[in-house]
């Protein structure tokens, strides 16, 4: 899948991940349309988020805007990405507080793009869905 030429803020969920870089959305036929969408393509561990259920409940868009924020499954979903994938989903929604998700899909877009195809680079493998090359 090639990096579109402008991104959909949709594409940025309540945890403060960027779907558009998940290897769902990138390497499927039928890609994940995000966490803010429909649960078509969408793996069962994301169809049954504990942290998206939260904040529908709660009426809320994203986690930093809970009372609660970071909570327990905020802080171990950090964790998890932090040794994982070295991406902080905290860091993530600090910047969209300050400068908007506009500019922080910008600044993905930017991170995340092929350089030698276009492609877009999966943050969980580093690899990029058209030419397969690894990135550091």
């Amino acid at each position: 899948m090639k990096m579109p030429k402008t991104t959909d803020t949709l594409m940025f969920a309540p945890c403060g991940m960027n779907c558009l870089v998940c290897y769902k959305h990138c390497y499927h036929q039928k890609p994940c349309a995000g966490c803010l969408n429909n649960d078509a393509g969408k793996p069962e561990h994301c169809r049954k988020c504990k942290i998206k259920d939260c904040i529908k409940n709660k009426g809320l868009s994203y986690c930093f805007e809970c009372l609660d924020y970071p909570c327990k499954l905020i802080k171990n979903l950090e964790k998890s990405y932090n040794k994982r994938y070295q991406a902080s989903l905290i860091e993530n929604s600090s910047f969209v507080q300050e400068l908007g998700i506009e500019q922080f899909m910008e600044n993905q877009k930017k991170k995340y793009t092929c350089l030698k195809c276009g492609g877009i680079i999966s943050l969980h493998d580093r690899e990029c869905s058209e030419c397969q090359e690894k990135m550091k």
